[in-house]
């Protein structure tokens, strides 16, 4: 069974809280490849702070070097609200045989109940929760009861299972690095240099 990584969000910028767990996730479950998805507009969040092409140009950038990891423009070509079960629906056309994985960290997870039709996720996908090592994947409330009805110690199936892992989490934020940026103050170290380079080149962030 082939296993293909979604990894959705808003990216605002991407930086290395996003790209080191998608590695270890791809190396550890041998994932076939990690598809990046930026949004073009979160129902969750509010307006992104950059356009959807600047958004996904820093991806591109960002994982150029890794060969299994690849931009996905899909929710930016559709326009409108991006709801993670319609990418799924037509990414499942694209990749009718293997196992969709939805990537996402314990603070998404803990929300997935509200999430836009949420059992046809599951019809559709299997979920991996990230989280720090040690700190156990939220078992409260309806997520909870979520998470202990479909948990599994390993993917067995193509959609319908939730398992987690322990990632090297850094505890790094776009909203951190936008206030940095904001703030008139360097976010190199952060975001990998080539998108340091694209933010400074077309001002993106900059200080209000």
């Amino acid at each position: 069974m082939k296993l293909i990584g979604i990894n959705g969000g808003t990216f605002d910028p991407v930086h290395y809280g996003h790209l080191r767990p998608a590695l270890e996730v791809m190396q550890h479950l041998g994932l076939e490849q990690v598809r990046f998805v930026p949004c073009f507009r979160p129902v969750h969040k509010g307006e992104p702070n950059v356009s959807a092409q600047q958004r996904s140009e820093m991806i591109r950038l960002a994982i150029n070097k890794q060969p299994k990891f690849a931009l996905d423009t899909i929710e930016m070509d559709k326009g409108g609200p991006s709801y993670m079960v319609d990418t799924l629906r037509i990414l499942k056309q694209d990749f009718a045989d293997s196992a969709l994985i939805l990537m996402m960290g314990t603070d998404a997870f803990a929300k997935f109940d509200s999430w836009h039709k949420w059992q046809d996720i599951l019809d559709l996908a299997n979920i991996l929760v990230m989280h720090r090592p040690g700190e156990p994947v939220p078992q409260n409330g309806k997520s909870g009861e979520i998470y202990k009805k479909y948990h599994v110690n390993a993917f067995t199936q193509i959609h319908g299972q939730i398992k987690d892992m322990a990632v090297t989490q850094l505890d790094i934020s776009s909203t951190r690095v936008r206030k940095y940026l904001q703030a008139g103050l360097s976010a190199e170290y952060l975001v990998p240099p080539c998108v340091m380079e694209y933010i400074n080149k077309h001002g993106l962030y900059q200080p209000k």
